[in-house]
């Protein structure tokens, strides 16, 4: 199929634009785009500075794709905004380029669901497969790891980091790392459980599901510290690959401050 553009829309010449594009009225696509194979903008959408746009996203009225990253040190410097493929991106999604702090790129990864009024700010990195519910907001340089769940009206604070397969409930403020494979809820959230949804959804063996169990009740119920509790899952020979990823997040936050691992980085 053609490139179709909505003569009600302003497209400049020098963007990028490959085969089977729709791009309907009123949109703005500056000259600095790359939209790749099928994707598809509905009406009013604004795609302006540096953007690569992998094939197959869908675009809807009101976003705004690459605008400058709401950072008051922020000088103008070249960066980016990185799209992967088959993106379902809703209303009014705000997603901001990087800085001159970090890579200078906020990337967003494959077959992931923005829902309405979502924010991505600068330099966070999103990965594959997330859902953002409506009204969630990412503050500067977070990281969203695969298969993780974000529910409505969430808000998570800067350099923080969400873990793989991790569920955070609606109107949750999340101020420290959320470690994979959790259900976390709260202001300020916590993890109440594991993600058996998730897990069972994703084929997770009930044998795994069992020690993630058995970790978080001895992290988080008995206490026992993370050294301890890897010692006893050792014993009972419940360390998986997946209960040292999880492990080994839960004591990389102590690197951080304020249990955020990437805290780190803010000074250098």
């Amino acid at each position: 199929m053609a490139v179709y553009i909505s003569p009600l829309a302003e497209v400049d010449p020098r963007a990028v634009i490959e085969d089977e594009v729709y791009i309907g009225p009123f949109c703005v696509v500056g000259p600095q785009v790359h939209l790749g194979l099928g994707n598809r903008l509905e009406s009013h959408v604004t795609i302006k500075g540096r953007v690569q746009l992998g094939q197959f996203n869908h675009i809807h009225p009101g976003a705004v794709i690459g605008g400058e990253p709401q950072d008051l040190s922020f000088s103008g410097s070249d960066t980016c905004v990185a799209i992967g493929d088959h993106n379902v991106i809703r209303e009014c999604v705000t997603i901001n380029r990087g800085t001159q702090k970090e890579s200078g790129v906020t990337r967003v990864g494959s077959h992931c669901f923005l829902m309405a009024c979502c924010h991505v700010a600068h330099d966070c990195v999103v990965g594959d497969r997330v859902v953002m519910a409506n009204g969630t907001l990412l503050g500067g340089h977070v990281h969203v790891h695969d298969f993780a769940s974000l529910s409505g009206g969430v808000a998570v604070h800067h350099f923080a980091s969400v873990g793989s397969f991790s569920f955070v409930s609606g109107l949750s403020r999340v101020v420290q790392d959320v470690p994979p494979f959790m259900l976390c809820d709260g202001v300020p959230a916590r993890p109440r459980c594991i993600n058996v949804v998730a897990l069972k959804r994703n084929d997770f063996s009930t044998e795994v599901i069992e020690a993630l169990a058995t970790a978080h009740r001895l992290i988080y119920r008995s206490k026992v510290g993370v050294e301890h509790a890897r010692d006893i899952l050792r014993s009972e020979n419940k360390l998986f690959t997946e209960v040292i990823q999880l492990v080994s997040f839960i004591d990389g936050q102590q690197t951080g401050r304020h249990g955020r691992a990437r805290d780190v980085r803010r000074a250098a």
